[in-house]
């Protein structure tokens, strides 16, 4: 990579996590007033089978200290930060051609990554020629709101899942989520590394809705998520979804109500979750009391 003088680059490694959490949290309290990931994220992405450290991440160093990185995985996934201190530089323009390059060697029509709407990475790659491919929002709970619980059909409950059923769990999440989703069916490996094997994985945090005969019919997992150890967790909702012909009888909704419950009782005093437009659930989680506080958009380019 063509860099400002001064600077290094060089593939990472898992002991870097902790470092790329940290330009990543520094660039998202500067454009969105607030830290959404976790190093938790970042170790357990790059736990995942498929994804191999060394070859698919970059490093930007200034002497021993870590100010910009970027990744890309799957078929067109890509992920890059650069701490505020060193915008302005060129890097976020040397780590965009670097993702194009490394997509290109994989094999990829194109490359995309999620920014802040309106963020100096959103307007960098509207430079570059990316386009967007689809809008993200970060929702919340207000404090000391409630969502009205909705009582599930006869015969079905909702409750932590059984370790026997990870993998129906795994098929529930997968199945809906590539109703919409261009990629790659995940493996179950994959989901095992970056959900039930992240640091800080407990297993009341896998939900379940299970319909009369007792099968999996819908799914949700919890995180506790913490920006300060000094504040109480937020609970996030990661992933959520309903078999496809269990749809419209109040099942996502009851697992909602369940996840932000049993977070408030593991400590969590805020409940929030993600969605964007290839899903159409914007609307559902605002009739039910929550609100937007952030704005996402995935941007790619064609390679």
């Amino acid at each position: 990579m063509e860099l400002p003088a001064g600077l290094t680059s060089r593939p990472l490694q898992l002991s870097d996590a902790r470092a790329v959490y940290e330009v990543m949290a520094a660039e998202e309290l500067a454009d969105v007033g607030s830290v959404e990931i976790e190093e938790a994220d970042v170790v357990g992405d790059w736990a995942r089978p498929s994804f191999d450290v060394a070859a698919s991440t970059v490093g930007v160093f200034d002497g021993d200290r870590l100010v910009a990185y970027a990744e890309v995985s799957g078929d067109d996934r890509g992920d890059a930060a650069v701490h505020p201190d060193h915008r302005g530089r060129g890097i976020g323009t040397a780590l965009a051609h670097w993702m194009q390059d490394a997509a290109r060697r994989r094999g990829a029509p194109r490359v995309g990554m999620p920014v802040p709407e309106g963020s100096a990475g959103d307007r960098l790659l509207e430079s570059l020629g990316y386009h967007v491919r689809w809008t993200s929002w970060v929702l919340k709970l207000p404090e000391g709101a409630t969502i009205v619980d909705r009582p599930l059909p006869e015969g079905y409950a909702v409750r932590a899942a059984e370790t026997t059923e990870y993998r129906a769990v795994h098929t529930v999440l997968e199945d809906a989520f590539l109703e919409w989703s261009e990629r790659e069916r995940e493996t179950y490996e994959d989901f095992q590394a970056s959900l039930v094997e992240r640091p800080g994985f407990e297993p009341w945090q896998l939900r379940v809705v299970t319909d009369p005969d007792g099968e999996v019919v819908g799914a949700a997992c919890v995180q506790m998520a913490r920006s300060d150890d000094s504040l109480p967790p937020e609970a996030y909702v990661a992933r959520l979804a309903v078999r496809r012909d269990q749809r419209n009888r109040g099942l996502a909704q009851a697992l909602m109500v369940d996840s932000f419950r049993v977070g408030r009782d593991h400590g969590a005093e805020s409940s929030c979750l993600a969605t964007d437009s290839r899903t159409g659930a914007l609307g559902l989680y605002e009739k039910v009391g929550m609100r937007v506080t952030s704005v996402w958009v995935n941007r790619a380019i064609e390679l």
